[in-house]
């Protein structure tokens, strides 16, 4: 019977993509926010979210709390409606809808040159599965690690679609620690999220609370001593984006000169926290970052 009903979940999403994919991808993006708009604040998990972005910004009325909230459920549903035309957002010619500053195509220009792997963060704000889109735009080799979904079948729609578009996929799993060793190795650019609780990671303060957060990216920096980037997606009118990149120069290291894990994460969690103060309404909020 979970089967059978998995089947039938993995066959309504083929529909719906499909559906999506035939609308024009404006109208698809503001009709799916819609959609999140009138249901998101009903639901259960909009509860925990008010909670933390009032836990965030104590000094902010309810008012603007609410009205953040509804562009947080907005965005979710404007990712979901732009899933099926991601290779329509990026484009080499004029019509490309998303912008890159010049200082970020020089610095990966530049980082194409020189030959030596990276590895990037982003974090789930504005459509997040944008920054896999850069490095192969560059013509640079890259693998991205990905959650696969509980539903198999639903996986393997997303994974068609990521597959088309994106470096090589790493799973989520065990494993994935020896897989990008072995890609940082054959000189292969490695990305990755970090913005979310990871129960085994190292403990960070993100907008004054202690949580948990995935290590792997610093022990990868401090056993190859790469490039380390930040990757960030700006949502903009019309159905546009704005990727900027920056370079983290100054990650602490230890008495022998290595990259310290816990104030590398530190750090980092730092540079993504400076970015939703930015932009508070494009954070996926209702993932639970405190336990």
């Amino acid at each position: 019977m979970h089967d059978i009903f998995n089947r039938l979940s993995g066959g309504l999403a083929w529909l719906t993509l499909t559906v999506m994919r035939l609308l024009p991808l404006e109208f698809s993006s503001r009709f799916c926010g819609w959609i999140m708009r009138k249901i998101g604040p009903h639901l259960k998990v909009a509860r925990m979210a008010r909670r933390q972005l009032q836990s965030a910004f104590p000094n902010r009325d309810p008012a603007w709390i609410e009205a953040t909230l509804l562009g947080v459920w907005d965005n979710l549903g404007r990712v979901g409606g732009e899933y099926p035309h991601m290779d329509r957002l990026w484009s080499k010619d004029s019509n490309s809808r998303i912008e890159i500053p010049d200082e970020d195509i020089a610095l990966f220009e530049r980082h194409r040159q020189q030959g030596k792997p990276a590895l990037a963060f982003t974090a789930h704000m504005a459509n997040w599965e944008l920054p896999a889109l850069l490095p192969p735009h560059f013509d640079l080799p890259s693998a991205v690690v990905y959650r696969m979904p509980n539903n198999k079948y639903v996986a393997a729609h997303i994974l068609r679609i990521r597959e088309k578009l994106m470096g090589r996929l790493v799973r989520a799993r065990a494993t994935a620690g020896f897989e990008l060793n072995e890609l940082l190795e054959q000189g292969v650019n490695v990305g990755m999220l970090v913005d979310q609780h990871f129960s085994r990671g190292v403990d960070v303060t993100f907008f004054g609370r202690t949580c948990r957060a995935n290590p792997t990216i610093a022990r990868l920096a401090r056993k190859f001593d790469c490039p380390v980037l930040g990757i960030r997606v700006i949502r903009l009118p019309d159905c546009r984006f704005r990727l900027e990149t920056q370079e983290i120069t100054d990650l602490p290291r230890d008495a022998d000169g290595l990259i310290d894990v816990q104030g590398a994460m530190q750090k980092i969690t730092s540079v993504i926290e400076g970015w939703i103060r930015e932009h508070p309404e494009q954070w996926l909020w209702l993932h639970r970052r405190w336990r």
